[in-house]
């Protein structure tokens, strides 16, 4: 849904002198714009850039809707979605179809109600967008995006964020948060490949009942490293304890996030969580001369505390 408000007559567009343009000709030369990049080149060569401000957040637990205002010279429109960036596609839509005086012009700006997102090439998607959509369209709750690591040089830095749906989560990582974000969406949108847009269905029987180890599971597995942990004494010398505990990640099937903490310890000292995408999650803190060394004393840590759960009965 969207509504305009035309406060003044809109400036000439359809001018042929060299100086000028023709909105109507920038539109049929780049069909593949969107409402807001074609407004923005019409902001641009007239001198109008449009400005966006959120009139209304409605935050349902279902179904969020935004509207939105775009201002563009005398012209102000708004537009209604489900995310921010779709109420601003169809505020900008109504805006160009003003400035064109030709409410038939249409964009394709998409329909939340039957996403599909598996079925669109991969460089058209936004999988953070596509898996909302998705889980609004089949009545799960909305995922929600936590940033657990952020480490490496200062000219060449990585996130990692864990993306959580339901009782289940992925993690993904990146050069910048958004990427790791995107990252993280795009591989619970993979498990989603083969899902129907008409079927609504429980997420559990898409995904399984579990994407990391459980307790339970960790009791009673047959794997070869975990057997060999719940024998060892974790106190022999040079031992590389996180490259252990990454070997029993792999064989449990669980993910192992380290977040260096900025802050030095009461004694100096760095610090470092290890996060293990555990039934429950398990984070455990680690502290040593350097970064390395607080990595490796948190793994120490972890392993100490795998454990302890995998030979309790």
């Amino acid at each position: 849904m969207s509504q305009s408000r035309h406060r003044a007559a809109a400036p000439p567009l359809e001018r042929e002198d060299s100086g000028t343009f023709s909105l109507g000709k920038m539109i049929t030369a780049k069909p593949g714009k969107t409402p807001i990049q074609v407004l923005h080149e019409y902001g641009m060569k007239t001198k109008n850039i449009p400005v966006y401000e959120c009139e209304r957040s409605d935050m349902q637990i279902h179904v969020p809707t935004f509207t939105f205002r775009v201002t563009v010279g005398d012209i102000t429109c708004t537009g209604e979605g489900t995310s921010k960036k779709l109420a601003k596609h169809r505020a900008a839509e109504a805006a160009i179809n003003i400035l064109k005086a030709n409410a038939s012009i249409c964009f394709a700006v998409p329909d939340p109600s039957m996403p599909d997102p598996s079925k669109q090439p991969k460089n058209q998607l936004n999988p953070i967008g596509s898996l909302q959509e998705l889980a609004i369209h089949h009545g799960w709750r909305l995922p929600e995006y936590t940033l657990s690591q952020e480490g490496g040089p200062a000219h060449k830095r990585e996130y990692t964020t864990i993306c959580k749906l339901e009782s289940f989560m992925e993690t993904g990582k990146g050069a910048s948060k958004k990427q790791a974000k995107r990252n993280a969406a795009e591989k619970f949108l993979a498990k989603f490949s083969n899902i129907s847009p008409e079927n609504h269905i429980s997420l559990t029987n898409v995904v399984g009942h579990s994407l990391g180890c459980t307790w339970h599971s960790l009791r009673n597995s047959p794997g070869e490293k975990i057997n060999l942990l719940k024998r060892s004494l974790l106190s022999i010398p040079n031992t590389n304890y996180i490259q252990l505990l990454s070997e029993i990640a792999k064989e449990q099937g669980f993910n192992i996030t380290y977040l260096d903490i900025e802050e030095l310890s009461a004694n100096g000292q760095y610090q470092c969580l290890a996060e293990l995408s555990t039934s429950p999650i398990t984070v455990c803190h680690g502290s040593g001369i350097s970064c390395s060394n607080a990595q490796s004393d948190a793994a120490h840590n972890a392993l100490q505390y795998l454990k302890i759960i995998a030979e309790k009965k």
